[in-house]
């Protein structure tokens, strides 16, 4: 279909989402043959733009990845722009539970694909959606075509070039990831990671904070909240939680929650998790870092996060890091009065990831936050940021931060 019959002006975002499998996003922008001939063509979380602007990615309201297409900028030797998802990590299509592609006219819907896993078998990427020149205009068709080798082979379909596999991306991946986990107990201890360059490169740093049911009977008083403190390059602090502020994972600043998790048990053990763009201290012109605590919030009922054993684990490719400070030996620990509890701090550069276990606690009654500042290269922590609070709590943050000229950036 033509697409000025479809939106009103020279800008049209695409908005996309998906659930039960987490997916990658992709543009291929093809010449007259259908090839990708110019790799800077190829749209995604680690080259965001085109040279000429034609294509980015972009935050749309209410999905979780986005594309902006002008695409009256791009170069004539582009026919064609193919919007493609690939599975990130282990799974197959068939394992989705819904999926759309929306395409947006400003703040409205001009039209809507839906997809879900019974539309596909194992395939591991899918071809969704695609702009065309026609008669001199640009239209819009949707596609959903898979392909079984996942994004890496869609890039080779297209002629681009994806480099050789590492053996730590081979098959046995999954088995690398136990043998290869580091765990850190105590505080001042670290372990680094060097970021991996390249197509096959892991897509994502996955953070995944875990507790269990406190043992005593109450299904009311077992959910904490797994909160993200962000210090940028310029000394800017921003803050991450869910659902009001998750984030967003191709747009600043790069870390998105997935969502909230309310209760826990003993074999059961309530897991919130983060996806952290392994590219952001580029995105963000320097190295950034990132605090990584558990909050009880009063609401929900009086606890000491003794006895429920919060850590956390991040996850890159075949490696594994964990944050597994023993709360138990902390006295404030054992206190149902102190609510925030530093689990893990992570300098990101452009080449490495550092993780070191923490075990700081807010004070006791205090709701204020965990705050990082740089003096030269030394990170320094203080349980001094303003509070935060959601839902019908959110009115009394005003109350609770006076005083305090701390604010977070969002």
């Amino acid at each position: 279909m033509p697409l000025f019959k479809l939106v009103s002006g020279d800008t049209v975002q695409i908005g996309l989402a998906t659930n039960g499998l987490t997916l990658d996003f992709a543009c291929f922008g093809l010449d007259p043959a259908g090839k990708l001939s110019d790799e800077r063509y190829m749209t995604f979380f680690n080259q965001p733009k085109t040279p000429c602007g034609g294509v980015e990615v972009c935050t749309v309201q209410g999905d979780s990845a986005g594309f902006s297409f002008t695409l009256n900028r791009l170069p004539a030797t582009i026919e064609r722009i193919v919007i493609a998802a690939g599975v990130d990590g282990y799974g197959v299509m068939s394992q989705l539970s819904a999926g759309h592609l929306r395409l947006m006219d400003g703040s409205s819907e001009a039209a809507r694909f839906n997809f879900e896993g019974s539309d596909f078998a194992t395939e591991k990427a899918v071809m969704l959606g695609e702009f065309y020149r026609k008669d001199g205009q640009w239209r819009f068709m949707t596609v959903g075509q898979g392909f079984n080798g996942g994004m890496d082979a869609l890039v080779r379909h297209f002629g681009g070039n994806v480099a050789e596999a590492a053996p730590s991306t081979s098959a046995m991946a999954p088995a690398k990831v136990s043998r290869s986990k580091v765990s850190l107990t105590k505080a001042g201890q670290s372990h680094k990671l060097s970021l991996e360059k390249g197509a096959l490169a892991p897509t994502k740093l996955i953070v995944k904070a875990t507790w269990i049911d406190n043992g005593d009977d109450a299904d009311d008083n077992d959910d904490l909240d797994l909160r993200v403190g962000i210090l940028l390059p310029d000394g800017r602090m921003q803050f991450i939680q869910a659902p009001e502020m998750a984030g967003n994972f191709n747009a600043a600043p790069y870390v998105r929650h997935l969502g909230d998790v309310v209760s826990a048990s003993v074999k059961e053990p309530a897991t919130e998790t983060v996806e952290v763009n392994p590219a952001l201290a580029k995105f963000h012109g320097g190295e950034v870092a990132l605090v990584f605590s558990v909050y009880s919030a009063l609401a929900n009922g009086a606890v000491s996060v003794a006895a429920m054993r919060p850590k956390m684990v991040m996850e890159y490719g075949a490696q594994a890091v964990e944050c597994a400070f023993d709360f138990t030996t902390s006295k404030a620990a054992h206190d149902e009065t102190i609510y925030t509890y530093v689990i893990g701090i992570v300098r990101i550069t452009q080449d490495s990831v550092t993780l070191e276990p923490s075990g700081i606690t807010s004070q006791s009654n205090s709701e204020n936050t965990p705050w990082l500042q740089r003096n030269d290269a030394k990170l320094n922590l203080a349980m001094i940021g303003p509070a935060v609070f959601k839902g019908k709590n959110k009115s009394k943050e005003a109350r609770y931060n006076l005083g305090n000229p701390l604010r977070y950036s969002f």
